[in-house]
């Protein structure tokens, strides 16, 4: 499916092979990076490091090895391969042409100190996601320029009423392959993937002793998605040392199956929290492992609102992606444990966004971004409840609004 659908990360993957030397595209394993990478330079000479013949090759001669290649070439899954990053800075700094290496990787290795400093300098990192509701849509992405640009307006026009599909939503997910399946079948392809990541690509960026304590580790963090990151409450319920547990998230993380959102801080304050919260990299494995079903959206047995949290930052890291210029993510919450699920900072601007399994909106549902809003002073530029009814509505604090979480993967909702 990936392949059928255009991914918004190409054009600045073409920028970038355009005017520097290394470009590597990271992300999860199925997401579609070589796909995306073979159809961005077709003519490229394409070698991946899942080959055992190739990767043996290069791991024998690594310098050898890269000085035999073509001046343009694509190296799949070079976490494979870490030794192989002296011999491409060398390769680079005889010879600085653009586009010269086209790397991808299913870990992220430019994490370690040694690669990253190896490649300063000579590398663009881009990262690939697995696919949103905009992507699967073909629509063209306007929230995050609506919400800078102040031009997220009010209807209600409208009876009030739930939205449609929205479960349906968070359990597909996006990766490409389980999109393409049945429910019964999808599952069965997130319990292999799974398996697959911790018992094969777990070794090529770290020595574990015990595969099924990381696996028992991921499981609970998936029932933890969308919740205050915790270590030693995790070591503890698993009963293994805080350092191992530590080891094991970072792993997971490099791995991009899990995501730490850092606390959102204002040196005025002291009533701030400065936990982490951790997600799911992807909203349908994280159904998966919590066993949801978009049949039990409003079972009261179940609880969908911390995966729809994770769903919702899931789709605004991937289009933060595409913007021109960075933007910080992070999330509040303070010692009252009122939150706001996602801050979002353009330069010194500061956006919020709250996430609401509801189909209506209560006045307490906006205390968050009020709070926001006070701590930011007069960098707080507006916020968006995004909640699962159908009507906008202004809410009282300045600037904020609830709207539909269609706005995610609409663009019909601007009016200019």
């Amino acid at each position: 499916m990936s392949s059928l659908l255009p991914r918004p990360i190409q054009s600045k993957l073409q920028e970038a092979l355009a005017d520097t030397p290394v470009v590597c595209l990271l992300g999860p394993r199925q997401v579609g990076k070589s796909t995306l990478c073979q159809q961005v330079a077709p003519t490229r000479h394409y070698l991946t490091f899942d080959d055992h013949v190739i990767l043996n090759a290069a791991l024998q001669d690594p310098t050898g090895f890269i000085q035999s290649l073509p001046e343009q070439v694509t190296l799949d899954e070079i976490q494979r391969a870490p030794e192989l990053i002296l011999a491409i800075k060398a390769e680079v700094d005889r010879n600085r042409k653009p586009g010269r290496f086209l790397l991808t990787g299913s870990a992220n290795l430019l994490l370690l100190p040694k690669v990253k400093e190896s490649l300063a300098g000579r590398v663009e990192i881009l990262h690939l996601h697995s696919l949103t509701e905009l992507e699967k849509e073909q629509k063209t992405p306007v929230f995050l320029e609506a919400l800078f640009n102040g031009e997220l307006k009010s209807r209600i026009s409208q009876t009030q009423q739930e939205l449609p599909g929205i479960a349906e939503r968070v359990c597909q997910g996006g990766y490409p392959e389980p999109l393409t399946r049945s429910a019964s079948r999808a599952r069965q392809w997130y319990r292999q993937y799974l398996q697959t990541i911790i018992q094969n690509d777990v070794k090529d960026i770290a020595n574990i002793r015990d595969e099924d304590e990381l696996q028992r580790l991921a499981e609970l963090l998936a029932l933890r998605t969308g919740n205050l990151l915790n270590i030693s409450s995790i070591a503890t319920d698993l009963k293994m040392r805080r350092e191992t547990a530590e080891k094991y998230i970072s792993i997971l993380e490099h791995l991009f199956l899990v995501y730490r959102l850092p606390a959102w801080h204002n040196n005025q304050s002291k009533r701030l929290v400065k936990a982490s919260k951790l997600h799911l990299a992807d909203s349908g494995l994280a159904a998966f492992m919590n066993n949801l079903k978009p049949s039990e959206w409003h079972s009261f047995s179940t609880d969908f609102g911390p995966v729809l949290e994770s769903f919702v930052i899931q789709q605004i890291r991937t289009q933060a992606e595409w913007l021109g210029e960075p933007i910080r993510l992070s999330h509040y919450r303070d010692k009252d444990q009122v939150e706001v699920d996602l801050v979002i900072e353009q330069g010194r601007d500061v956006y919020g966004i709250e996430v609401k399994k509801a189909a209506s909106i209560q006045a307490k549902d906006g205390e968050g971004l009020k709070r926001l809003a006070v701590q930011a002073g007069k960098n707080f530029k507006g916020g968006v409840l995004l909640y699962c009814g159908n009507n906008a509505i202004p809410l009282q604090t300045e600037h904020c609004i609830a709207g539909p979480m269609s706005w995610l993967w609409q663009n019909d909702f601007i009016k200019r």
